[in-house]
């Protein structure tokens, strides 16, 4: 609950998610292994035509923490998930704002062409509308294996507005119009963090859809996917080992059980793989520099795994 959206709010405890091995209160943490890797993130570098005052990730005009990486790159990480055998269906590619990155058409066409399912999540201003020709190209030769997904934090232009600046509402929804009347499979992600009522917000969601003519279902949680907020400085309780009984909540339901995310460091020689879309930085969740080194299980040692992922029963992908 960053920026615009923020409340008081118990801060959290230093004591938590310090060990990987157990809680603060000493008990056993949770630790989830990979059961298949069937979705695999790209993150296409942290530039972004615009600064969110809640990205997670801090992406904007001027950061490149993670760099841009190459069609290239991501082709040897294709190829290695067929030499290992990994069940993939779906790439999906984040930033940043990926179309940003000229490489994106290219890495695309990778991707598809291999029979895989691609998910792109922009925010379908200027950097997407400047590679439109490739992108119709793509939707002409692939139809629904592409699925944009186009960050709409409300339905409300002043409030989407005030997370993400001034006039960037009418630019997404003029981008998001675009891509439904061109055919493309098009989902939207929202914020839950605005309101607690999910049926109200999926109501003015609905309304904002019918006004300008997109066939999105509002009621489809994966059509429009409201996530919760991350503040990793707000309390949040850990997940043990018992957890999973109490919440009656299975481990492989969560992303790092089918996924894994692909970044390049700024200065670094090579890209690294790590645990998920959430935790790019944090160096305890980075798993290694190939598919197979990063097999190995992931300790629900940060917040974001807590609040994200096994409360807020969100992920990133389909």
């Amino acid at each position: 609950m960053t920026g615009t959206l923020a409340i008081a709010a118990k801060r959290l405890d230093p004591a938590k998610f310090r060990d990987p091995a157990v809680t603060a209160k000493g008990e056993r943490r949770a630790v989830v292994g990979l059961a298949a890797l069937s979705t695999l993130w790209i993150n296409t570098g942290t530039l972004c035509n615009i600064a969110c005052s809640n990205c997670y990730i801090e992406s904007s005009p001027k950061n490149d923490a993670l760099s841009y990486i190459t069609a290239e790159e991501v082709r040897a990480y294709l190829d290695e998930a067929v030499a290992i055998g990994a069940p993939l269906e779906e790439v999906g590619f984040t930033g940043g704002e990926p179309f940003l990155n000229r490489d994106l058409p290219a890495m695309l066409r990778d991707v598809l062409g291999r029979g895989l399912s691609a998910l792109v999540l922009t925010n379908a201003m200027k950097p997407m509308m400047n590679q439109a020709t490739a992108l119709l190209a793509l939707r002409e030769e692939f139809g629904d294996a592409l699925t944009l997904r186009v960050s709409v934090d409300h339905h409300d232009a002043t409030l989407h507005d005030l997370e993400r600046g001034e006039g960037t509402f009418a630019r997404t929804i003029e981008g998001l119009v675009w891509l439904a009347r061109n055919g493309f499979r098009v989902h939207v992600a929202g914020r839950a963090g605005f309101d607690g009522d999910e049926a109200a917000m999926r109501a003015g969601y609905a309304a904002l859809f019918a006004a300008h003519g997109i066939m999105i279902d509002a009621g489809d949680p994966v059509a429009l996917m409201l996530f919760p907020e991350m503040d990793a400085e707000v309390d949040v309780p850990e997940i043990t080992e018992a957890c999973w009984g109490i919440l009656r909540k299975s481990p492989d339901s969560l992303m790092c059980a089918s996924a894994r995310m692909v970044v390049k460091r700024r200065g670094a020689d090579r890209p690294a793989v790590v645990a998920c879309t959430l935790l790019p930085y944090d160096p305890a969740f980075e798993l290694g520099a190939t598919l197979v080194e990063a097999s190995r299980p992931v300790a629900l040692n940060h917040p974001h795994c807590a609040k994200f992922c096994v409360l807020g029963g969100a992920a990133c992908s389909r």
